[in-house]
């Protein structure tokens, strides 16, 4: 049984997909659930928002992992944080009775890298896109990303060339990694620091239509 706390916003109706938002370092399930009206205005799609079940000394807010230095993260903390998450993707997909195959995991920071991670993971169900937003793909040790097998997976890869905490040349590397992957990426810079672009979200909308139509 998952430990997870969460958030999430209905569908009207019943849902044709799933999007599951992965905060930042240091948030909580709530700050990206605002998102969901935004990106999915239709209310198409069933949005849940977990909530990191770490707290770490010296931090405020809610952690997926400890993080070392940037594309670093801590393995122990990483398994931790990633096994817990799994069991909440788990259990959403069985209370909901949406599929895999019909969900998209999002993130902003530590949110995306944990979304890459549960997203690409090998002993993980292939889901149908992940939209990233100024993060980067781990290099830790006991887990490595798994293209081979989700062929069809899709991403949105979004970041600020001016980014101070994870420079954009984590982005570049992450969409380069998938696509000599085979993955189809959709990809976008802007001159914005360590955040979400506002001009970046329509495109970002528009994806999620397309990869959950």
């Amino acid at each position: 049984m998952s430990a997870v706390s969460f958030s999430e916003r209905s569908s009207d109706g019943d849902p044709d997909g799933l999007l599951i938002l992965h905060h930042g370092r240091g948030a909580d399930d709530r700050d990206l659930l605002p998102l969901a009206d935004i990106l999915d205005p239709e209310r198409r799609l069933h949005v849940a928002s977990p909530r990191g079940p770490l707290t770490l000394p010296g931090w405020d807010g809610f952690h997926w992992y400890a993080a070392l230095r940037v594309g670093y993260p801590d393995p122990e903390t990483f398994e931790t944080g990633f096994r817990q998450l799994a069991g909440f993707h788990d259990q959403i997909w069985e209370r909901t009775g949406v599929e895999p195959a019909r969900t998209v995991f999002g993130g902003f920071s530590m949110g995306s890298v944990i979304s890459f991670a549960t997203g690409l993971g090998s002993d993980r169900p292939a889901v149908a896109g992940i939209l990233a937003f100024s993060g980067f793909i781990p290099a830790v040790d006991g887990w490595q990303p798994d293209l081979a097998t989700r062929p069809d997976l899709r991403a949105f890869i979004a970041h600020g060339r001016r980014d101070p905490l994870i420079p954009v040349g984590f982005a570049r590397a992450a969409r380069d990694l998938l696509e000599h992957g085979g993955l189809e990426v959709e990809y976008h810079e802007t001159d914005v620091a360590h955040q979400i672009d506002p001009h970046q979200v329509p495109d970002a909308k528009s994806w999620l239509a397309e990869t959950l139509a």
